[in-house]
């Protein structure tokens, strides 16, 4: 389904496609070019994420993450081989730098390494959504990836440097 961006005038002209059977939503210029893709899943966490509620908030993660610029390769279904740069990592996913992302949904075998740590966390992914452009001169092109398989003990290992980089950042 195509629905075209008639009110906003920032936007207007832009057309948002949404595809129910692969839960994505794409968002095109007015010449049908592709601008950027997300997860229906990153949408309704986007939301639930900024909702202000009475009650104590509640992280819409199931993991903490934390900014960290940390080696990572990555290989495609078709056998491409990678050498990147993380700039988030957490306990579900990492953001991966990139200009030339592999498409939504593509499987990705990983292997992560942290820094001060010279075994590599091996791990599946998929990608969940993809930053085509910079935005701001802050954020860099690339992906999320979300884990589909990655060991408790890589889990953990991900999480317990998150935290580390948390309590570094307040001082502690």
């Amino acid at each position: 389904m195509k629905l075209p961006i008639k009110t906003s005038l920032r936007h207007r002209g832009k057309v948002l496609g949404l595809d129910k059977e692969a839960e994505m939503m794409t968002l095109l210029d007015p010449t049908g070019k592709l601008l950027g893709t997300v997860s229906w899943e990153s949408v309704v966490d986007f939301i639930q994420g900024s909702v202000k509620e009475a009650r104590p908030h509640k992280a819409v993660r199931n993991y903490p993450r934390g900014r960290l610029a940390a080696k990572v390769r990555y290989v495609t279904q078709d056998q491409e081989r990678f050498d990147g740069v993380t700039c988030e990592i957490g306990g579900g996913g990492i953001f991966i730098e990139s200009y030339l992302p592999p498409q939504l949904g593509t499987t990705l075998a990983l292997e992560l390494i942290l820094p001060d740590d010279p075994a590599p966390i091996k791990a599946q992914g998929k990608v969940a959504w993809i930053r085509p452009n910079e935005e701001r001169y802050i954020f860099f092109p690339g992906m999320g990836v979300q884990f589909t398989e990655i060991s408790e003990a890589g889990r953990e290992r991900l999480v317990t440097m998150v935290k580390t980089l948390d309590q570094e950042g307040k001082g502690s």
